[in-house]
């Protein structure tokens, strides 16, 4: 796809942003014997370019060595109107801002991941990371605020999987797909309803929580505690009500989540997988193959939900994109195809149990196409079976009622 320029107009608003003082104008001398107020502590470079990206409201910001900044900006990668940086440019933008330990983790590990806030604005979780001998980075913006499943155009039967006391709540999707996003709103809606004790362990820490009825505690990896394993295993003495452990990497990871959820704890995680049977499947791939069958078991009695995500373009005004989720709640029956070793049904029992709060893939695409969220083409490519989706939009076995897409 051909690269798209940001107009000249844009460009002069990333350069009026910049509140760099003039470098060449010499400084004013002081009055003798008089105290001066502090002077202004010089802007870091790379708040002109966050600045620009929330003003876009754009989700990410690339650079690279020797090449244009760009931006994702409603999807699309777009580079920005100013000239290529040098890796020495890119380095001393991104050096100013990093601490001694990132440093540290970017020279032996040839990459480090952490967190920045702009003032008082939004946050961006950054990745950086050295190719070809240079310095490349992705920064991530997160809004400031933490939107609810309304703001977020989510489907009204989303606000069960907070209702949960105990138990796992798995959200899938690939990177980008808003996993972290929904799990905050599910977070802080807990937070508002009930009076409990949240722990989250995160790498970075990208939303933050104030306490509201809830009590929230915060852990950053690198920084609160050296790694995900001892947080893990300090988790117990802390004595959470329900637990973030963030995206299930490894089966250790999984295990103390699953050990959590066993022992009366509600724990949300995020995994990389397209469907709910595909999240099954993807847990599995994590655990040693002896030991597959007692987590399958496991998970028959304590996995409560899986919700698997898309973000999708979309054409209503006023919203850059839009989710698609496929929700399945463990009833019964799910239970029993879990625990039968039939994962390749769950999706009909989705398809079927609407009324119960579930929701398939196919059917929120539907109702996002009908409800002028987005294009059908776009509907058809995000589709796991684009064929019946078309009969679906045509009509034909359109399927049950489960709450619709909340906003407009």
């Amino acid at each position: 796809m051909a690269e798209t320029e940001i107009n000249n107009q844009q460009a002069e608003e990333l350069k009026v942003q910049s509140l760099i003082p003039d470098e060449d104008a010499p400084p004013a001398p002081p009055p003798p014997a008089t105290l001066q107020p502090a002077t202004p502590k010089k802007e870091p470079k790379i708040h002109r370019y966050l600045k620009f990206v929330c003003q876009l409201k754009a989700s990410d910001l690339h650079f690279k060595s020797g090449a244009k900044v760009h931006i994702r900006h409603k999807g699309e990668l777009r580079p920005l109107n100013e000239p290529a940086l040098t890796a020495q440019q890119v380095e001393d933008i991104w050096f100013e801002i990093m601490n001694e330990h990132q440093r540290h983790q970017l020279a032996t590990k040839g990459a480090s991941d952490f967190a920045y806030q702009l003032g008082e604005g939004d946050r961006f979780r950054v990745n950086i990371f050295r190719q070809r001998g240079t310095l490349s980075v992705a920064a991530r913006r997160v809004n400031a605020e933490i939107l609810d499943f309304m703001q977020l155009y989510l489907p009204e039967s989303m606000v069960n999987i907070t209702k949960f006391h105990q138990g796992l709540v798995l959200l899938a999707g690939i990177t980008g797909s808003g996993k972290s996003t929904t799990i905050a709103a599910a977070l802080d809606y807990i937070n508002q309803t009930r009076a409990c004790h949240i722990v989250t362990i995160e790498d970075p820490i990208e939303y933050l929580f104030k306490d509201k009825k809830a009590l929230v505690n915060q852990r950053e990896v690198g920084v609160d505690v050296q790694n995900f394993q001892d947080a893990l295993k300090y988790l117990m003495r802390e004595d959470p009500d329900v637990v973030l452990v963030g995206e299930m990497r490894d089966e250790e990871t999984f295990m103390a989540a699953l050990n959590a959820a066993e022992t009366g704890h509600l724990v949300f995680g995020t995994i990389h997988a397209s469907g709910a049977a595909q999240t099954i499947g993807r847990v599995l791939d994590l655990i040693s193959e002896g030991s597959r069958d007692l987590v399958r078991q496991t998970m028959v009695f304590n996995l409560q939900a899986i919700v698997c995500q898309k973000l999708l373009p979309s054409i209503k005004p006023g919203v850059h994109r839009v989710p698609a989720v496929e929700i399945m709640f463990a009833s019964p029956t799910i239970r029993k195809l879990i625990d039968e070793k039939r994962d390749d049904e769950i999706a009909k029992v989705i398809r079927a149990s609407q009324n119960e709060g579930m929701l398939d893939m196919n059917e929120c695409l539907k109702r996002l196409v009908e409800s002028e969220f987005i294009e059908t083409d776009v509907a058809y490519s995000a589709s796991p079976n684009p064929q019946e989706l078309k009969m679906r939009l045509k009509g034909i076995d359109s399927g049950g009622s489960g709450g619709g897409i909340l906003g407009g």
